[in-house]
């Protein structure tokens, strides 16, 4: 009896210590899962914090090139615009030296010699250089914008002289008939030549042919020598 007593008692005994361990596995198993769970949490926490961190700065970096964008896109429309401006400059200057086509309305005034036999052999009977430099003058006085004669463009730099009976301009020989073409305020430039007691009048009472005509659209090309600056200096 005894021996079956002591037999009982190690078997209950082995029995709750059996229960106990597996408790104790149990309960360690799902301590580890608690921790395991909340360890991977607290990577995820931390992977979601870096990656927000990346994003701030990325975003920060977004705007600083915006705003920098924005900067030069200013800074490009304000130099197209002081571009235009310089173009629009540069055309009229070449435009007021001759380097440049231009057309206009204007006038195209034909000098023809005298052909009347009551003053043909006299000094007075043919057009001479001076008589093309008095209605450059007139035409320039008038607010001529260009002017051209037998097209040749006149530049601030041209002279206008004669060898003999030969006319000189840009130092090109030109004869008669003087086509001179002038782009300006028609009715302006018409007056300054159509006045009474104006050149063009002295002209014709010497017996030279003047004929004038308004034009809507005078074309004058540019000059095609080479412009000397002899006395000019650049003081930049």
């Amino acid at each position: 009896m005894n021996k079956n007593k002591i037999a009982i008692t190690l078997g209950i005994m082995c029995m709750l210590l059996t229960i106990a361990i597996a408790i104790q596995i149990r309960t360690t198993k799902n301590n580890s899962l608690t921790v395991g769970q909340t360890l991977k949490e607290n990577s995820l926490r931390d992977e979601v914090l870096k990656w927000k961190e990346k994003y701030d700065n990325k975003y920060k970096e977004l705007e600083v090139a915006k705003k920098q964008l924005e900067k030069e896109r200013q800074q490009s429309t304000s130099t197209d615009e002081n571009s235009i401006k310089k173009q629009e400059e540069l055309k009229k200057i070449n435009a007021y030296l001759g380097l440049a086509d231009v057309e206009g309305e204007g006038l195209i005034i034909t000098v023809k010699d005298n052909t009347s036999t009551s003053k043909m052999g006299t000094a007075e009977d043919v057009a001479h250089d001076g008589d093309i430099r008095e209605l450059v003058n007139e035409l320039k006085n008038a607010g001529a914008e260009a002017i051209s004669v037998n097209d040749q463009r006149i530049t601030p730099y041209t002279a206008i002289n004669c060898i003999g009976t030969v006319v000189l301009v840009n130092d090109e020989r030109i004869g008669v008939p003087f086509v001179i073409k002038a782009i300006g305020n028609q009715e302006r430039l018409w007056g300054a030549l159509t006045r009474p007691g104006g050149f063009v009048e002295i002209l014709k009472s010497w017996g030279i042919n003047v004929d004038i005509k308004k034009v809507n659209n005078v074309q004058i090309g540019k000059y095609t020598g080479v412009l000397n600056y002899k006395t000019m200096e650049n003081t930049k």
